[in-house]
């Protein structure tokens, strides 16, 4: 009698499990998705590590936008208020979800945070996810749109350390340019190796902070 190969059963669990996963998020987001096109509101999944510029971004746009387009903005972060107080001065309604430790947004949360607000009175939603390039993207969340921030701070490697992310989104921010010569980081080089990872996107260098690539931005999104 043979004695059964623990690890390989394990291994085979972990996959069925993942899939499933997989599967069922998915299902969640296609009835997100389809939700928003019923309500007639368009969403934008704002992906991006902790400081890259997440929120400058929506805090730009939100200025730029928000005299012809009605605007709310889910906030999405481990903990506290701060982003959401950033924004919400600007005058446009936000809702915080504080995950409680979870390194992403899901598809539940977000639909959650919709069925708060009234629907009727937006015609845009911009979700800020949580601070990270690696778990959302496991998780779409049913947007539009899928958009990465990246920040010459972080270093010259992000998109080929992180092609997931990259192959789920449509455009590129590649911010904070202006400082591209102090952290000896090649703009160009980030550009190419984002277009190597995915050809499809749009990727737009920028310097929130002046507004420089601001319009591109909102051009490649249709907004």
């Amino acid at each position: 009698m043979s004695t059964p190969n623990v690890s390989e059963s394990l291994k085979q669990f972990d996959i069925v499990l993942r899939t499933d996963l997989s599967e069922r998020t998915s299902e969640y987001a296609d009835e997100n998705l389809a939700w928003l096109d019923e309500h007639g509101v368009r969403a934008i999944d704002i992906l991006g590590s902790v400081g890259s510029g997440k929120t400058s971004l929506v805090i730009e746009m939100v200025k730029r936008l928000k005299d012809r387009m009605r605007i709310a903005v889910i906030a999405g972060d481990v903990a506290t208020r701060i982003d959401a107080e950033r924004i919400e001065v600007h005058g446009v309604p936000v809702l915080q979800i504080q995950t409680g430790g979870m390194c992403h947004l899901d598809t539940k949360l977000v639909r959650t945070a919709l069925e708060s607000m009234d629907m009727d009175e937006i015609d845009l939603v911009l979700i800020e996810n949580v601070g990270n390039l690696i778990c959302p993207g496991g998780f779409p969340l049913g947007a539009h749109q899928r958009l990465v921030v990246v920040s010459v701070t972080e270093g010259p490697h992000m998109p080929l350390k992180h092609p997931v992310i990259f192959n789920q989104c449509q455009v590129a921010v590649i911010n904070k340019i202006d400082l591209a010569d102090a952290m000896e980081v090649s703009v160009d080089k980030l550009v190419a190796d984002t277009r190597r990872v995915n050809p499809k996107m749009t990727v737009v260098p920028t310097c929130l902070r002046s507004g420089e690539g601001l319009d591109e931005i909102i051009e490649a999104l249709g907004l």
